[in-house]
Order: C-alpha cells, then sequence, then structure tokens
C-alpha cells in the first residue's frame, strides 16, 4: 500500500473507533479516572497479563499502595507479595525504582520522560502519556499491530511495524480525546479483532480493513524454550517448613523451597542429604509441575522431607548446583501462604506441604 493511502486509513481512524470505542469499551477498574499513578500500574501489571487476570490484582495494589509515594515508600517483600501471581516480578522491581524518582521529581508530562524512567518502553511512555496527560503520543502493543496491519494488508515482521505504525498513528490523533482514541485502538484488538476468528463483521473499521480474516499480522517464529529439570526438597518438622528467599535468576527476591537443579528419584534424594549431612529424615511421595515461563520451562519434582536436625547447617556435596542451605528460614505453612511472595513456580507445593505439615 502506497503512504499516501495508508496516512488516509490512519486519519480515518478517531472517527470511526471513538464512538464504537463509547458503546462497547468495557468497564474495567482503570478506567475510572486517567490519575497517572493508576493508568501507570495498570499498563505494567498488563504486560504479560491478562485483563481477567489482573483486575483484582489491581484493586488490591491500589487499596495497599493508593500514592506513588506509598509505593516508592513500600518494602520489597510487601511489593512481590501483592504482586503474587502476575509473574514477571522484574516488572515490579522497576515500578518500585520508578515511583522513588517520581516520588520526588514528580510525574512526567510526555512520552519522553516516561521512557526515562526504569522498565517504562515505548508503548507504556506512550499509554501513560496519552491516557493521562491527553498527548499525540501512540501506544503500539501486539494488539495495535494486528489491527493496522489487517487494515493496511500489511504483511512485514511484526518488530518492524512497531515503528513503523508509531510513525503513522500520531499525525492523526485528534485534538480531543487522544486518552480514549489510543484505548480505542487496544479495546478492539482486545475484543473483535482477535489474533484468530476475529469478529469482522462487527468491526468499525469492516470498510477501510484490507483483510478481513486471521491471516496477518506475519507470526513471528518462537524460539525453542531452555528446559531444566529441578528437585524441590520441602523440609518440614511438626510445626513448619523452610523457605528461601532466591538469591538470582528470574525470580529473584521472590520466595522458594529448596531446589537442586537436577533430576531425583526417591533414592537418590536420600543418597544426597545424606551425604549433605542429615542423618534422620523421612522422604514422602513425591509431586511433579512443569512450569512454563516466556523462554524457560521447568520440569519440578517436589519431595516432602521430614526431620527435626538443624537443616540450615547442611553441607551440600560439590558438583551439585542448589539452594545454599543457610538461606532456608523455618516458618508455620499458613504463615508462609499469607506473609511470604510465594510465585506460582513454587506455590503449588504447599498443597503437598499442608498433607503432612500441621
Amino acid at each position: 500500500m502506497d503512504e499516501k493511502t495508508a496516512r488516509e486509513k490512519a486519519e480515518a481512524l478517531p472517527s470511526l473507533l471513538l464512538p464504537w470505542y463509547d458503546k462497547n469499551k468495557r468497564d474495567l477498574p482503570w478506567r475510572e479516572n486517567t490519575d497517572p499513578y493508576r493508568v501507570w500500574v495498570s499498563e505494567i501489571m498488563l504486560q504479560q497479563t491478562r485483563v481477567e487476570a489482573a483486575k483484582e490484582h489491581y484493586r488490591r495494589f491500589l487499596q495497599k499502595l493508593p500514592t506513588v509515594q506509598a509505593l516508592a515508600e513500600c518494602g520489597e517483600d510487601e511489593l512481590f507479595k501483592l504482586w503474587e501471581g502476575l509473574g514477571y516480578y522484574s516488572r515490579a522491581k522497576n515500578l518500585h525504582k520508578a515511583a522513588k524518582i517520581v516520588a520526588k521529581e514528580g510525574f512526567p508530562t510526555d512520552a519522553e520522560g516516561w521512557r526515562k524512567l526504569p522498565g517504562i518502553g515505548d508503548y507504556t511512555a506512550g499509554a501513560v502519556s496519552s491516557i493521562a496527560f491527553e498527548r499525540p503520543s501512540p501506544a503500539v502493543d501486539g494488539n495495535v499491530v494486528r489491527v493496522l496491519s489487517r487494515v493496511l494488508g500489511d504483511g512485514r515482521e511484526q518488530d518492524l511495524l512497531r515503528t513503523e505504525y508509531a510513525k503513522l498513528l500520531a499525525p492523526a490523533y485528534p485534538e480531543k480525546r487522544r486518552g480514549d482514541f489510543t484505548q480505542s485502538l487496544m479495546e478492539l484488538g482486545a475484543t473483535v479483532c482477535l489474533p484468530s476468528s476475529p469478529k469482522c463483521l462487527a468491526c468499525p473499521l469492516l470498510g477501510i480493513c484490507e483483510t478481513k480474516n486471521d491471516a496477518l499480522p506475519v507470526k513471528k517464529i518462537k524460539p525453542e524454550r531452555r528446559k531444566s529439570d529441578m528437585t524441590l526438597l520441602l523440609f518440614y518438622d511438626k510445626t513448619q517448613a523452610a523457605v528461601c528467599k532466591r538469591r538470582e535468576g528470574v525470580l529473584q527476591g521472590t520466595y522458594a523451597f529448596f531446589t537442586a537443579e537436577r533430576a531425583m528419584d526417591e533414592e537418590q534424594v536420600k543418597s544426597f542429604l545424606r551425604e549433605c549431612g542429615l542423618k534422620e529424615f523421612t522422604v514422602s511421595a513425591p509431586k511433579t509441575h512443569r512450569h512454563v515461563f516466556t523462554h524457560l520451562e521447568w520440569n519440578m519434582t517436589a519431595y516432602p522431607v521430614f526431620t527435626e536436625e538443624n537443616v540450615c547447617a547442611l553441607q551440600p556435596p560439590e558438583g551439585i548446583v542448589c539452594t545454599p542451605f543457610s538461606d532456608l528460614l523455618f516458618a508455620p505453612v499458613g504463615e508462609i501462604e499469607g506473609k511470604y511472595s510465594l510465585p506460582s513456580a513454587y506455590r503449588w507445593c504447599l498443597s503437598l506441604l499442608k498433607k503432612h505439615c500441621r
């Protein structure tokens, strides 16, 4: 498609989308007002998280941390507990870092200022500055790429399209309701112009769409996930169980159970524990779980281990990568569940522990 036609289609978008948005937009908690803090938190939560999954987390987060000052002063453990279930904890870390800056310097009002904050890319900068400050700043995510690639019949690679479409959209922003225009594009991609089986007959852009099917955008070839085998040892005594804070990796700063980065059957677990110096213990039947990240896959097997010896003083044999025993701390299972930020990669172990540790 030639540049002039693409520009004309982009200029037609506000008049077609805004009336549709007024009638069809979803009632979402972050749309109650355009306070920059509320908009910003929602955009960070919605990265890699479905809307339905984010709603209750958002309400709870805003109830506990209603202002950017409250977020800036929040401790990391409390923040991660509030973030529990949303995954990708690096988002929470960057949100925390940025909040400390904003609490001192105030909110940026344009996309350029937002991009200078930790964890803020072009999309989030455009979304917050347009929705909260009515700037003509495009926010081009996967939904918007999908809508525009179909409207324009554009079969180029998606990574290229994000930059191209931001340039195309910026001059098309209306004088008023710029935030609503940004959200209308997002809403159309989320509810009508779906990845597969789009609802073309219900689409306000049907008359200018060059595709009218799900052939575009061109699918990206995803790299194969790196797979790891892990053995979890759920140490417990008569009243408490052991957890530890992860020092590194994708879940750094959250809590986990003792982890050895290798597959072990029950006899190997017993042998490993004896080599570590544990004498009196009981190993119970395991439970398995596969946890998938974007680029990682963990195949996990958890064994409850009852002992009343001092587990924290054990030393692993050489050559085995595992949690330092000295990092373990004991707490009642109910406290672990309610107080510690235990991500879903490990949270499934609680049901197994509850059968053994009262």
